[in-house]
């Protein structure tokens, strides 16, 4: 029997930068979806010469509805993987039943967990900026290097920005410091394994430990794995591959790959 995996990408990115693993999936036997988020359709290139009207006052409620109206589509639960924001959405969708397995890769934390970190405080104060309203985010290069792809070398985080490199909206990140973001971390859950990045400058190594750590119901599983050397730009860096597979690996090895679990109703 045939999995489905759907990918979620974060803020300053779009499906573009799943390519590689949904090649990777797909060889493995999986079925993969990976949709882009409202206003996040096409080539970042593209995007990010024509910002799309409405960029700056897309929600995160918007988008965890439209992926929610996807699942509810498929025949059964999938396997989630999310990064950054996509990985608090991952989450989300975990506690709301809609995921038989979830995978939050760099991930944005729910219920308003912080770290003390200076360049997870500056980045996020930078994004959150209440002054500038709903102006969108501008993704540059110099901050995609310095913030997003720190470990990659000036060449290489170029052509990175040049082939996957989004504009954002501000409140989509506003909206994962308040309600939207709130999730029962106490109730039993399907299995969640977070991975992190050692030199990530978004979602530092130790929020991730933190969120990791938060979820206490001692019958599901829950798991977290560092990565040395990578930053938040993880999912496609050199290497990207290997962490792929020991996700894969990891999701094979749990029960529910191989149960199917109908999707019912939740209430909220």
């Amino acid at each position: 029997m045939k999995n489905t995996i759907i990918l979620i990408h974060g803020m300053f990115q779009n499906p573009k930068s799943w390519e590689n693993w949904i090649s990777f999936f797909e060889s493995k036997g999986y079925d993969v979806i990976a949709p882009a988020w409202p206003l996040h359709e096409g080539e970042p290139a593209a995007l990010r010469q024509n910002p799309p009207a409405g960029l700056g006052t897309l929600e995160l409620d918007t988008i965890i509805t439209a992926i929610e109206t996807l699942i509810y589509g498929l025949p059964e639960k999938p396997i989630v993987i999310g990064h950054s924001v996509g990985g608090l959405i991952t989450q989300i969708l975990v506690n709301r039943g809609l995921a038989k397995i979830g995978v939050a890769i760099s991930s944005v934390a729910p219920n308003s967990m912080v770290t003390f970190d200076w360049s997870f405080i500056k980045n996020a104060a930078t994004i959150a900026n209440p002054f500038k309203g709903d102006e969108p985010i501008y993704m540059d290069e110099e901050t995609f290097l310095g913030a997003f792809a720190n470990t990659l070398s000036e060449a290489e985080s170029r052509l990175a920005y040049d082939e996957t490199a989004t504009h954002d909206s501000r409140n989509v990140f506003r909206d994962c410091m308040g309600s939207s973001a709130q999730i029962d971390v106490e109730l039993p859950h399907a299995p969640l394994l977070f991975i992190g990045g050692e030199e990530d400058k978004i979602c530092p190594a130790d929020l991730i430990n933190k969120i990791a750590k938060a979820y206490t119901d001692e019958g599901s599983a829950t798991a977290v794995e560092i990565v040395p050397g990578k930053s938040h730009f993880i999912c496609n860096e050199p290497g990207w591959e290997t962490i792929a597979a020991s996700i894969e690996n990891w999701i094979a090895q749990r029960p529910e790959t191989n149960i199917s679990d109908p999707i019912v109703a939740h209430y909220q």
